[in-house]
């Protein structure tokens, strides 16, 4: 048997810079939120917990028949960090890691989720990169869930990386979606377009 990864959503953000929940858009047929749920299934992802923060109840209904598992952010204005807490609090006893992907990435693809997780040992950090770059989402184990619990509250998942950096593998991944999140209305506007594009 091999190792095995739940994943984490982080879509607790205020969408300020949006303007609207950006969890909630519309993309490929459904929501932006919805996407990467099941691009996270395509990728061999069983279990999902859905971290909220921001409209909670929004996001919990537009979820309501997608089988995952919710967990609240009441902190979510404190930044990403804590809401990394909060989806590990919550993780599965027989997880030996955990994805962790972005609630505004669309671009993620379930063919990427594999890489990451065929190349997740059980005690290994993996990340994706594009042209050198580390993007998203990324596959940490469980023996680092106490020191992202307890360290980097100034500097966030970048310290575990230069922490632990002779555990970290990095996957080259042919397309940059693993380097692109949404913030701006211009920003759910391109990943639309590529979407499309790329769609046919």
């Amino acid at each position: 048997m091999g190792v095995k990864a739940g994943a984490i959503v982080l879509a607790a953000g205020a969408s300020r810079r949006m303007g609207r929940q950006k969890v909630l858009l519309p993309f490929a047929g459904s929501t932006v939120i919805e996407h990467i749920v099941g691009e996270l299934r395509a990728g061999g992802v069983t279990d999902v917990v859905v971290v909220t923060g921001k409209d909670p109840d929004r996001v919990e209904a537009q979820l309501a028949n997608a089988n995952v598992r919710f967990a609240h952010n009441a902190d979510f204005e404190s930044g990403m960090l804590s809401s990394v807490r909060v989806g590990l609090q919550s993780v599965g006893d027989n997880w030996d890691g955990v994805c962790i992907a972005l609630g505004d990435q669309p671009s993620i693809r379930g063919e990427t989720v594999k890489m990451l997780l065929d190349a997740f040992d059980g005690t290994s950090i993996v990340r994706p990169t594009f042209d050198g770059r580390g993007g998203h989402p990324i596959v940490i184990g469980r023996g680092y869930f106490d020191e992202v619990l307890t360290d980097f509250d100034d500097v966030g998942l970048r310290g575990l990386f230069d922490r632990r950096r002779d555990s970290v593998v990095s996957v080259p991944i042919g397309h940059e979606g693993v380097l692109r999140d949404m913030d701006y209305p211009e920003d759910y506007v391109r990943e639309l377009q590529i979407w499309e594009e790329e769609a046919g």
